[in-house]
C-alpha cells in the first residue's frame, strides 16, 4: 500500500504536464479563427484570380489543346506581372506594401519558430542572457526604433522602401507579444495570448485596406486631373489631349 502511494506521488511530481495545442486554442476562439482564415483566403484569392486571368489569355491564344502547356507559362506571367507592377507602383504605396510584407513575414516566421521551440523541433532554441529569457519583442522594439532613427537620417525613395520593410519586421516581432506587454505576464501560449494574434491580424488587415484605398484614390485623382476638375499635381505636366482633337 505504501509503495503504491509512493509510486502515485512520484508520477504526480515527475509527470510531464500535458501540452495543449495552440491550434486547438485558436479554433476555440471563433473571432481569431475567422481573422486567420479570412487573411489567408483573401491573399490566396488575389493570386488565384490573377493566375486565372493570365491562364485564360494563354489558352485563348494557344487553343484548348494548349491548356497543359499554358499553365507553366501563365505562372511565369503572374510572376512577371507582379515584378513589373511592383516597379511601376508609386513610392507611397510601395512604402505601405513593404511595411505590410515585413510585418506579416516576421509575424508568421516568429510564430512558426516559437511553435518549433515549444515542440522541441529543429535547431531553434530560446535566447537567454545572464539566465534571463529574452522575448522577441525586445529585438522588435530595437529594430523599430532603429528604423525610425534611420528614417530621420536618410532620404530618398529607395531608403524609404527599405526602412518600411525593417519597420514592419520590428512591428511584427513586437505585436506578436502584445498580450504579454499588456498583461505583463508570459501568456503567449494561453487563451489570453490570442490577443496578440488578433491584434496582428487586424493590423495586417488595416495596412492591406490602406493600400487598396490609396490605389482607388490615386486612380480617382488621375481621372479628375485628366478631366480638368482638379489642379495638376506640382511637378507634373498635364498632357491630356482635348476632345475632340483639333486635327480630327
Amino acid at each position: 500500500m505504501l509503495r503504491k502511494l509512493r509510486d502515485t506521488a512520484r508520477e504526480l511530481v515527475f509527470r510531464r504536464p500535458a501540452r495543449h495545442s495552440h491550434w486547438r486554442e485558436i479554433k476555440s476562439d471563433k473571432a481569431t479563427a475567422a481573422l486567420a482564415v479570412g487573411t489567408v483566403a483573401i491573399a490566396g484569392a488575389v493570386v488565384a484570380a490573377q493566375y486565372t486571368r493570365l491562364l485564360s489569355r494563354r489558352t485563348h491564344s494557344a487553343g484548348t489543346d494548349g491548356l497543359i502547356d499554358s499553365a507553366p507559362a501563365a505562372a511565369m506571367d503572374t510572376v512577371g506581372v507582379a515584378v513589373e507592377g511592383y516597379s511601376a507602383t508609386p513610392n507611397r504605396e510601395l512604402v505601405l506594401f513593404n511595411l505590410l510584407s515585413g510585418f506579416l513575414g516576421s509575424f508568421a516566421a516568429v510564430r512558426l519558430t516559437t511553435w518549433a521551440i515549444r515542440e522541441d523541433w529543429g535547431p531553434f532554441r530560446n535566447v537567454s542572457v545572464g539566465g534571463r529569457h529574452i522575448h522577441h519583442f525586445v529585438p522588435g522594439i530595437l529594430i523599430a526604433f532603429g528604423s525610425g532613427i534611420a528614417a530621420l537620417l536618410t532620404s530618398g525613395e529607395k531608403a524609404d522602401r527599405r526602412i518600411a520593410r525593417t519597420l514592419g519586421v520590428g512591428m511584427g516581432l513586437t505585436f506578436d507579444e502584445a498580450a504579454l506587454l499588456l498583461d505583463l505576464q508570459d501568456v503567449y501560449w494561453t487563451r489570453q495570448g490570442l490577443l496578440s494574434v488578433q491584434i496582428s491580424l487586424a493590423t495586417g488587415a488595416t495596412l492591406g485596406a490602406s493600400i487598396l484605398t490609396m490605389r482607388i484614390l490615386g486612380r480617382g485623382e488621375t481621372r479628375q486631373e485628366e478631366a480638368g476638375e482638379i489642379p495638376v499635381a506640382e511637378g507634373q505636366i498635364n498632357t491630356v489631349v482635348p476632345w475632340p482633337h483639333p486635327a480630327l
